[in-house]
């Protein structure tokens, strides 16, 4: 991809403001004490002095930074204050979504703006640390609390995500060859890379380890023609997908098996996960490899797609607590355990962190324009909550926070591997003969 053709220029400023000072109504307070004005400023620049205007419930403007505000965040109440300075991370989140804090302003810019301050703030001292680590612990991902997780998150209704996904129901990222195409193209041109990097050819045999709504699956059966069983513990999300697949003709190419990947069983060509890894646990990761090395073939691929990180660390309490319980975004590093350990060797590794963040521009335009069906079909509370999640996610992907990485790996044996990449950018011809020779 050149340079240009991200199409991020805008990505900051997608949408409206999300909540204004007319959101709240106000009730007169008591001026802010001289200790809470304190405590305010070095919040600020223990956040690296962002270019951030905070607004008292008394009305008084505090701002550290010399540089044009980019927003201005309205504290309501003098707890909210008290929270913020015990955890910004955690109960920014909750008194957003309960209205005790308001951002006036673009709520993407914002959290970019937020973002990279932290990158240059000065790291917190051992209490501070300590404290944050245990508020941000995560859930364990046994088989009994990965359920649990899952369910939390992805069982929350699948008229909810149909919303604001696309057509296909493909919830992790797409892959845009150019900055034009739409969010079902580029979730198509997703699941062709998938292919391409995994060399499927007919016949072929896959196992697909939290296969979501099924789309990839589908995919690989009905244009590259090859057989899959794809792994879910989500119960909603195998619902649907056997039902897809049986309305599209693909039951007999397609097995939905609602299971953990810990219970994979059989020998396959291709070994595929996407999205699937942020859910595991690093702790999990050698189980993970060790199912992977039972059940790929000596000449099979194995592709695994994650959100992942630069450098270690844990996700936010925030999100951890509210949206997606034992969620974990590796550094490539860590990943590493999955490999190393049963001498799989990396073929080829991507980041594809700049189309995540143009995928959740997508999500978040569609969420927006949803705003008044997902309440009425839930509460404000919620949706200023996924507002939160699905902005700031996006920043954390624009900024820099988060990566998106897709490794391809193969048995350290295997020698029938490519020359160069030029598999994967083949261009459309290549995937209108594969139809035809698939569907003839």
């Amino acid at each position: 991809m050149g340079h240009n053709h991200t199409g991020l220029s805008d990505i900051r400023r997608i949408t409206a403001p999300a909540g204004t000072p007319a959101d709240v109504a106000r009730t007169p307070r008591r001026a802010a004490s001289a200790i809470e004005r304190m405590f305010l400023r070095w919040l600020l620049g223990t956040m690296g002095n962002p270019p951030v205007q905070l607004v008292l419930w008394s009305g008084e403007e505090i701002s550290i930074s010399q540089e044009p505000m980019v927003a201005r965040v309205h504290i309501r109440e003098p707890g909210a204050l008290r929270r913020l300075v015990l955890d910004p991370e955690l109960y920014f989140g909750d008194d957003y979504m309960a209205g005790r804090i308001e951002v006036e302003g673009y709520f993407v810019e914002f959290f970019e703006t937020v973002y990279r301050a932290l990158q240059q703030a000065p790291r917190p001292g051992l209490a501070r640390r300590t404290l944050r680590s245990w508020l941000a612990r995560p859930r364990r991902n046994t088989l009994d609390d990965s359920r649990e997780n899952i369910y939390h998150h992805y069982d929350l209704g699948n008229e909810f995500y149909k919303l604001w996904l696309d057509s296909d129901m493909l919830y992790t990222c797409a892959y845009f060859p150019s900055a034009s195409v739409s969010l079902e193209e580029a979730q198509a041109a997703k699941m062709d890379h998938v292919c391409h990097k995994l060399e499927l050819k007919p016949g072929h045999t896959v196992v697909e380890a939290g296969c979501g709504w099924g789309s990839l699956a589908r995919h690989m059966a009905k244009y590259y023609g090859v057989t899959v069983k794809a792994y879910n513990i989500s119960r909603q999300q195998i619902a649907y997908a056997r039902e897809r697949a049986q309305a599209e003709g693909l039951a007999d190419r397609v097995e939905y098996i609602e299971d953990d990947y810990r219970n994979i069983r059989g020998e396959y060509d291709a070994f595929v996960s996407v999205g699937m890894l942020e859910h595991v646990g690093v702790e999990n990761y050698p189980t993970l490899g060790a199912v992977v090395k039972r059940s790929l073939r000596e000449s099979g691929r194995g592709l695994i797609h994650s959100i992942g990180r630069n450098r270690p660390g844990k996700m936010s309490a925030w999100i951890e607590r509210r949206i997606f319980p034992g969620a974990h975004p590796p550094t490539l590093s860590e990943m590493m355990q999955i490999f190393e350990q049963h001498n799989f060797s990396v073929l080829d590794a991507e980041n594809l962190r700049l189309h995540y963040g143009k995928t959740l521009a997508h999500w978040l335009e569609r969420f927006e324009a949803n705003a008044d069906k997902i309440e009425a079909m839930t509460d404000r509370a919620f949706v200023r909550a996924w507002r939160l999640y699905l902005a700031g996610s996006l920043a954390s992907f624009t900024a820099g926070d988060l990566q998106l990485f897709q490794v391809v790996f193969a048995h350290c044996s295997c020698n029938d591997v490519p020359w160069t990449r030029w598999h994967l950018y083949q261009d459309a011809r290549h995937k209108e003969q594969t139809w035809n020779r698939v569907t003839s």
